[in-house]
């Protein structure tokens, strides 16, 4: 899904559609199919606020794509339609939303590697924003999420 989150960098649709940058299916398949050469795991304050406390934030990936476009990739409950994670042009991001760590080149991944990456299902407790960015920058690293747990080195 390509959307065009609001400037505050909300989320959640209450069941309307969201406005879209691309509304073909052909501008949609370009996009899910161009390559990400640079991703970078970002953190905002949830919802309105304007301060983060502890692990209360909300998080995504900024990736960088072969042709320089910057796309988010991040999930939230009730963002997307077909899949909770969705993709917004990162010039609807908004300034709330500051590095979380430090952002490096992939190779071989597109979008839609980066949205599976980020699961289709939104579960606060066991499958929020935290553990859809983390498998996407597991991805963008060339890392498998089971490597990661158990601490086994990268490929």
């Amino acid at each position: 899904m390509w959307s065009s989150s609001s400037k505050s960098g909300g989320g959640g649709n209450s069941g309307a559609r969201p406005p879209h940058d691309i509304t073909s299916k052909e501008g949609l398949r370009q996009l899910y199919n161009s390559k990400v050469v640079h991703a970078e795991q970002l953190k905002r304050p949830l919802g309105n606020s304007s301060t983060m406390v502890g692990p209360l934030y909300h998080t995504g990936v900024r990736a960088t794509l072969e042709d320089g476009r910057k796309v988010l990739i991040h999930k939230g409950g009730g963002y997307g339609v077909s899949s909770e994670t969705v993709v917004t042009d990162a010039k609807h991001m908004g300034g709330r939303w500051v590095p979380q760590g430090r952002g490096h080149e992939v190779k071989g991944a597109t979008v839609s590697d980066f949205v599976k990456a980020g699961g289709p299902n939104y579960s606060r407790s066991s499958d929020n924003c935290q553990h859809g960015a983390a498998r996407m920058m597991d991805l963008s690293e060339g890392q498998h999420p089971i490597q990661r747990l158990m601490n086994m080195p990268k490929k």
